[in-house]
């Protein structure tokens, strides 16, 4: 599921608030403190965005998380949107979304506001990688870029392993107009992940000319750092590897005057 880019109005600024918050193996647990952490940050903010797999954690490695799964009008959803209305903004979180197939669930990011689910975007690039095999216990979704409206600016959605394939990030922004890239994560830590993530963050924002808004699970299991890199590859706000909220303002004079000062995306020739 996904809203068109074109037709909002553009708009000075958007407010982002990144909840850096471990998610637990409770999934009730996790719906209560997703209650929370939007009523502590959304206030104010036009976008909350909340880890990858924010409705239940992913266990150990190669766990099976199907019984976990919901569709997106299952009980997690229902909680983003009860949250969502009450902090009077949007939310953007993690789940696993019952698939075709049973046993392999999707990594899913939701986006809801108050009247409901607003976009749905279903992990294209699943981590097979460093050790794991997310394609295991999960399906990948079709290789289908989201974009969304929110506040006036048109957003992109990534999942975490996403991050590492600059050709989603640049159709989603040659293609479908993404101004704002925001990428929930679980990044799993380890030697130099830490530096893989801020620097592919940076990457993306720059040669992309976009914001790029990237918020994940903290320490210990994961790296933290969550972060907001805007179009010239400068940090506007960045997290520790703990528990953490982040605040921000992306706003349109930035974005409008690096594409004038670096118009890569208009001299390409491939």
């Amino acid at each position: 599921m996904s809203s068109p880019g074109s037709g909002a109005a553009p708009t000075a600024a958007l407010r982002v608030a990144l909840v850096q918050e471990a998610s637990g193996l409770d999934p009730a647990a996790n719906r209560r403190r997703l209650a929370e952490v939007v009523a502590d940050a959304g206030p104010g903010a036009d976008l909350v965005v909340l880890p990858e797999a924010f409705a239940r954690d992913f266990g150990t490695a190669g766990s099976d998380v199907a019984a976990f799964a919901e569709p997106l009008d299952g009980p997690f959803v229902e909680a983003a949107v009860a949250a969502a209305a009450a902090a009077g903004t949007t939310v953007l979180a993690g789940m696993f979304e019952t698939s075709d197939d049973p046993a392999r669930p999707w990594n899913t990011l939701v986006l809801v506001d108050a009247g409901g689910v607003r976009a749905s975007y279903r992990k294209i690039h699943l981590y097979d990688s460093f050790g794991y095999r997310e394609s295991d216990r999960l399906s990948a979704g079709e290789p289908t870029p989201v974009v969304v409206p929110v506040a006036g600016f048109t957003v992109g959605l990534l999942t975490c392993y996403d991050l590492r394939f600059p050709e989603l990030a640049r159709a989603l922004v040659v293609d479908h107009g993404a101004e704002v890239l925001v990428c929930p994560a679980a990044w799993l830590a380890g030697e130099g992940k830490a530096h893989h993530w801020r620097t592919l963050a940076t990457a993306r924002a720059i040669e992309d000319t976009a914001y790029v808004v990237a918020t994940g699970q903290p320490a210990p299991r994961y790296t933290g750092r969550s972060v907001v890199v805007d179009p010239l590859g400068r940090t506007v706000a960045e997290a520790g590897d703990g528990p953490e909220v982040l605040h921000a303002e992306l706003r349109r004079e930035v974005l409008d005057e690096a594409r004038r000062t670096n118009p890569s995306l208009a001299n390409r020739r491939l």
